[in-house]
C-alpha cells in the first residue's frame, strides 16, 4: 500500500469502510440512498430547499435540494463567491441493476405465487438466483386529500429466485443463460398456504384496482409495513434487493463484499467529502460552490426528468450563478468550473487478467483510477487527468490509470454527458471493483478513506489549482 494508506492506521481505514456499510445497508434504493443522504446532510447543518420555491442564497450556508426523491444536489456556498465564480463539482449516480416489479406482477404457476419483475440495467442476472431477496422502494397512497409518498423496505426474506436442479439440465455449469422474462421469477409464496393463512385463494386475473393487480400478499405486507389500507394504495415502484448485508472479509479483513457498490461507493465518497469540507475554515475562504449531484437513472442511460441527461444539474446551476447586474455569469462560470464524474472501475481480476490492456491494470490499495477513453466513453483529458494530479499529490492520495483493450467494450459514466451538456471539463475518475454489476460486488476496505480524502482535497485545492493553469 502507498500513500494515504500507509500513513493510516488500519483501524482509520476500517473505520471508514464500516461507516460506509451502514450507508449502503441503508441505501436499498434510489428512493433509500436519497433519504439516507438527506439525513446526513440534515444533521451536518445542510438547508432543504424545493426547486418550486424561491431560494436565497448566502455565503457560508449549506443547502440541498431533491428530485424525484432518487436524485439528489447538495451544495456549500464559499464565503467568497460571486456569481460568475466556478463550482467545484462531483457527480455520480444512485440506482445500481436491479430486478423491479412490474405494475401488474401477479403471477400464479403450479402452485406458486410470483411477482413478476422486469430487468433494470444491464445485471449479472445469473447471480439474482437462490438469493434471499426482498422489496424496497417508494409507495404512492392517498391519506385523508394528499398523494403521499412513503418509502419501504422489509428487511425480511420474502422472496427467492431457485435455479432448476443440475439433473435436469446437465450442461448448466458450461453455459447458463437464463431467459429474463421465463426463468427471472421470483417465488412469494404458495396458492396452499395462502389459502390457509387468508382462507381464500389469489386469482391470476388483473383488475384496474391497483390492490388486485398484485397478489393480495404482498399489497398487504407494503400496506402492513406503511400503515395504510390496501384501498388507498395508488402504486408503487419497487426494487428486489439482497437480505444479504454489505460486510467486511478477508482473513485481514481488507475487502468489502456488498451489493451496489456501483455506484453508492462513488455517492458516499463524495457526500462525506463535501460535509467534511465544510467543518474547517476553508468554506469561508473559497471563491467557488462545492457541489454533489447524485443522479438517478445512469443505469439506464440518464435520459429521465432526474437523470444527468436532463435540464436539473444546468437549472440549479443557472439559478445559483444568476445576476441582475450581469446577464452572463453562468456563462462566464462553466470554464471556472469542474467535475469529478465519479463512478467504479474495473480492477485487474486473477482470473481473467488477458481481458485487461497489459499497461492499464488496477489494483486493490493503490488508489483511485483515472478513466480514459479516445472515443469519448470517458470524459477525461491531459487538462482534466493533470488538475486532479495535483490535487492528488497534495494530499496525498495514489492515482491509478485505466484503458479497455482495443478488442474489448468499454462503458460510459455522467461524465461525457456533463461535459458536452453544460461545456465544463471533467475527469472520470473511480475506486477500484470486481464484480460490477452482480448483486454481490467487492472492492478493498482503503479505496473508502482514499476517495474521501481526494474528494475532500478537490473541494478545498481546486480553486487554486485553477488559478496556475494556462489553458484557452
Amino acid at each position: 500500500m502507498q500513500g494515504l494508506v500507509m500513513k493510516s492506521s488500519k483501524e482509520a481505514v476500517q473505520a471508514a469502510a464500516k461507516e460506509f456499510i451502514q450507508f449502503v445497508n441503508r441505501g436499498v434504493s434510489p428512493y433509500h440512498v436519497v433519504e439516507e443522504c438527506r439525513r446526513r446532510l440534515l444533521d451536518a447543518g445542510f438547508i432543504e430547499l424545493k426547486e418550486a420555491d424561491r431560494w436565497d442564497i448566502k455565503p457560508s450556508m449549506k443547502y440541498f435540494v431533491t428530485r424525484n426523491f432518487s436524485s439528489i444536489i447538495a451544495f456549500a456556498v464559499g464565503g467568497r463567491y460571486l456569481p460568475g465564480n466556478g463550482f467545484s463539482m462531483i457527480g455520480a449516480h444512485t440506482d445500481s441493476p436491479c430486478l423491479r416489479v412490474k405494475p401488474r406482477s401477479k403471477r400464479t404457476k403450479q402452485g406458486c405465487l410470483q411477482v413478476g419483475v422486469e430487468c433494470y440495467g444491464g445485471g449479472i442476472w445469473n447471480t439474482w438466483f437462490d438469493r434471499d431477496l426482498t422489496v424496497a422502494g417508494r409507495v404512492i397512497f392517498k391519506s385523508d386529500t394528499k398523494l403521499v409518498h412513503g418509502l419501504v423496505h422489509v428487511p425480511r426474506p420474502l422472496l427467492r429466485i431457485p435455479h432448476l436442479a443440475i439433473h435436469l439440465q446437465r450442461d448448466i455449469n458450461d453455459s447458463f443463460g437464463p431467459n429474463k422474462e421465463n426463468h427471472l421469477v421470483p417465488i412469494i409464496a404458495t396458492v396452499v398456504q395462502e389459502e390457509l393463512e387468508t382462507g381464500g385463494g389469489s386469482s391470476g386475473d388483473c383488475a384496474n384496482n391497483t390492490a388486485d393487480k398484485h397478489h393480495p400478499t404482498l399489497v398487504n405486507l407494503l400496506c402492513s409495513e406503511l400503515g395504510v389500507m390496501p384501498e388507498d394504495l395508488l402504486d408503487f415502484e419497487l426494487c428486489l434487493a439482497d437480505t444479504q448485508p454489505a460486510a467486511l472479509g478477508g482473513v485481514y479483513e481488507e475487502f468489502i463484499y456488498s451489493p451496489r457498490l456501483d455506484n453508492l461507493h462513488s455517492c458516499y465518497c463524495a457526500l462525506q467529502a463535501l460535509m467534511e469540507s465544510c467543518t474547517g475554515d476553508s468554506l469561508g475562504n473559497d471563491p467557488n460552490i462545492r457541489m454533489i449531484t447524485l443522479y438517478d437513472n445512469e443505469e439506464v442511460g440518464s435520459e429521465s426528468a432526474q437523470g444527468a441527461n436532463s435540464n436539473l444539474t444546468e437549472l440549479i446551476l443557472s439559478r445559483l450563478a444568476a445576476s441582475t447586474s450581469n446577464l452572463t455569469t453562468f456563462q462566464q462560470a462553466m470554464p471556472l468550473s469542474f467535475m469529478i464524474s465519479a463512478d467504479m472501475a474495473h480492477a485487474v481480476h486473477p482470473n481473467y487478467q488477458e481481458k485487461h490492456e497489459d499497461n492499464h491494470r488496477p489494483l486493490f490499495h493503490k488508489g483511485p483510477v483515472i478513466k480514459f477513453n479516445s472515443n469519448q466513453r470517458y470524459a477525461t483529458t491531459a487538462v482534466t487527468a493533470s488538475i486532479i494530479r495535483v490535487v492528488a499529490s497534495k494530499v496525498g492520495v495514489p492515482l491509478q490509470d485505466v484503458m479497455v483493450r482495443n478488442d474489448s467494450p468499454c462503458g460510459t459514466t455522467i461524465g461525457p454527458i456533463l461535459a458536452s451538456r453544460l461545456g465544463i471539463p471533467v475527469v472520470d475518475i473511480g475506486a477500484p471493483q470486481l464484480s460490477m454489476h452482480s448483486i454481490r460486488e467487492m472492492c478493498c476496505t482503503s479505496s473508502v478513506l482514499q476517495s474521501t480524502a481526494l474528494f475532500k482535497g478537490f473541494f478545498e485545492l481546486f480553486p487554486t489549482v485553477r488559478s496556475s493553469l494556462v489553458v484557452d
